[in-house]
């Protein structure tokens, strides 16, 4: 059976590039075959400003909004997001939906597929490393910027990747299937 891998669509923004970047990389792995590829999109899941009394340590929740969330998130083993940079920083409709658990992030790997302007979203990568390592993920190096995007989505909405931006996707799916691999140990015990 296939490890699962969540691309988690990031921003939630009207407008927003996402769905065409995240659609091109869910095709792209669903292709490569390594993972069982799922598209998650923020904005349909739809999370309002963390709302739970109790600490997600606990994973005593409340709310069918953060029990829906967490039966998406603990069935993957592996997550890539997809985000934007805004402002020097990820979306904080990402910042959110991290937040909201604990438990059911830990012992998984986590990449990024990052676009915006000329630094390719690489700063919110940047910034959310730290958050990432404090839920007990691990953020692998590899990943896929996307600099200046617009000009890689075409007329019809599609993003169209270059060379540079397959072979990036490529190594980070092998990057996540060894560390996915590797902690799948770590989650069962």
């Amino acid at each position: 059976m296939a490890l699962r891998l969540n691309i988690i669509i990031a921003s939630t923004r009207p407008g927003r590039g996402g769905p065409a970047v995240a659609n091109w990389f869910y095709e792209f792995a669903r292709k490569d075959g390594r993972f069982e590829s799922v598209l998650v999109d923020l904005a349909e899941v739809n999370l309002p400003i963390l709302d739970e009394p109790n600490h997600p340590k606990m994973k005593k929740y409340e709310h069918a909004h953060t029990k829906r969330w967490s039966d998406i998130v603990d069935s993957a083993d592996a997550y890539v997001f997809v985000t934007p940079e805004y402002d020097y920083n990820a979306p904080p409709s990402l910042t959110n939906a991290l937040i909201y658990l604990f438990n059911e992030w830990s012992y998984k790997p986590a990449a990024f597929v990052s676009y915006g302007g000329i630094s390719g979203g690489l700063r919110s990568v940047e910034s959310m490393k730290g958050l990432i390592a404090g839920l007990h993920m691990v953020p692998i190096p590899e990943g896929v910027p996307v600099p200046n995007y617009r000009q890689f989505i075409n007329d019809e909405g599609v993003f169209e990747a270059n060379d540079p931006m397959t072979a990036g996707a490529a190594t980070m799916l092998s990057e996540l299937l060894k560390w996915a691999t590797a902690l799948k140990p770590l989650r069962v015990s």
